[in-house]
C-alpha cells in the first residue's frame, strides 16, 4: 500500500526478506511478517484465518489484535470507571472552587483534584487505545468518551497555572505528571513537588493563594491573551474579585464592556458556587 493507504500499489506479491534475520514466530505467514517488518521497517499486517487473529509488526514490535467482543467488553468496564472518576473529580472541584473564593485553599484541596484529573485522563487513555483497535465499532464509545471528558485537560492545566511555582513550567509539569505510574499518581507528596513545592506531609497544609487562569477561563468569549494580562495586573485570584470595573478596565485589551463582562460573570460565578456548597 501507498504510505497514506489510499492505493494498493500491488497484490499476492510473493515477499522474500532477508532470511537471517531473527524471529520468534513459527508459522510461514508470520515468520515472513516478522522479518519483512525488520528489514523494510514498514508496518505490516499478517492475518491468520486458522487462528483467527490479526497481527501488527513494525520493525521489532509486535502486537495482536484482540476479539472484538473483548474489546467492547474491557472498554464499557473501563467507561464505568472513567463515569466515577468523572463524578469525584466534579466534586472535588467544586470543592476547591468554593475554597477559592472564600480564600482558604491549601496545597492539600489542589493536589487532590489534580490528583483526581490525572486519574481521568490516564483512563481515558486506555479507553482511546480500545477505541483505535475497535475502528468503526469504537464509534459511540468515542462520542461517549468526548462527553465525558470535555475540558477535563484544559481544566488540569489552567489548574497546574493557577498553583504551580514557576508557571512558565506549566506545560513540562503537565506532561511530567502524565508520565507518572498509577501508584505514584496516589502519592500527594509526589504531585505537590511536581508543582515546585518539596518538603514533608506539613507542607500540604501550606496557604495557597490561586493566580486566577481557572476561574477567568470559565468567562464565555474571554482569550487566553486577556486573561494573562489580567492575571499579571492584579497577582491573584482575590484581587482580581475585589477590583472594580474602572481598575479592570485598565488593562489592555479588556475595555469598559468587558470589564464589566467579566465582574458580573465572577460576581455570578462565586454567588452560584457558594449557593451549591451550602444550599
Amino acid at each position: 500500500l501507498t504510505e497514506d493507504m489510499s492505493q494498493v500499489l500491488r497484490a499476492n506479491v510473493h515477499l522474500v526478506p532477508d532470511s537471517s534475520l531473527y524471529t520468534s514466530e513459527t508459522g510461514m505467514r508470520h515468520r515472513t511478517a516478522e522479518r519483512v517488518a525488520k528489514q523494510t521497517k514498514a508496518t505490516v499486517i499478517s492475518i491468520s484465518e486458522r487462528r483467527s487473529t490479526v497481527t501488527l509488526f513494525i520493525d521489532n514490535f509486535k502486537y495482536v489484535l484482540k476479539d472484538s467482543r473483548e474489546i467492547l467488553a474491557k472498554s464499557n468496564q473501563a467507561l464505568q470507571t472513567l463515569e466515577k472518576y468523572k463524578k469525584r473529580l466534579d466534586q472535588v472541584s467544586g470543592n476547591l472552587s468554593t475554597l477559592e473564593y472564600e480564600d482558604l485553599v491549601t496545597l492539600l484541596d489542589v493536589v487532590i483534584v489534580l490528583q483526581r484529573s490525572l486519574m481521568v485522563e490516564k483512563v481515558a487513555v486506555e479507553i482511546e487505545n480500545y477505541i483505535s483497535e475497535l475502528g468503526e465499532e469504537g464509534r459511540l464509545l468515542q462520542m461517549q468518551l468526548d462527553e465525558l471528558m470535555a475540558n477535563v485537560a484544559e481544566e488540569s492545566m489552567v489548574l497546574i497555572r493557577d498553583y504551580v511555582i514557576n508557571k512558565k513550567d506549566s506545560i513540562s509539569v503537565k506532561e511530567n505528571l502524565l508520565e507518572l505510574s498509577n501508584d505514584e499518581i496516589l502519592d500527594l507528596l509526589t504531585i505537590a513537588k511536581h508543582l515546585g513545592y518539596g518538603g514533608g506531609v506539613n507542607i500540604l497544609d501550606q496557604k495557597m493563594n490561586p493566580r486566577g487562569f481557572r476561574v477567568l477561563r470559565r468567562i464565555p468569549r474571554l482569550p487566553y491573551s486577556v486573561i494573562d494580562k489580567i492575571v499579571k495586573r492584579f497577582g491573584d485570584l482575590q484581587t482580581i474579585l475585589n477590583a472594580n470595573h474602572r481598575e479592570l478596565d485598565t488593562v489592555d485589551g479588556v475595555g469598559r464592556a468587558r470589564a464589566e463582562i467579566i465582574q458580573d460573570n465572577l460576581r455570578k460565578f462565586k454567588e452560584s458556587t457558594l449557593m451549591d456548597r451550602y444550599v
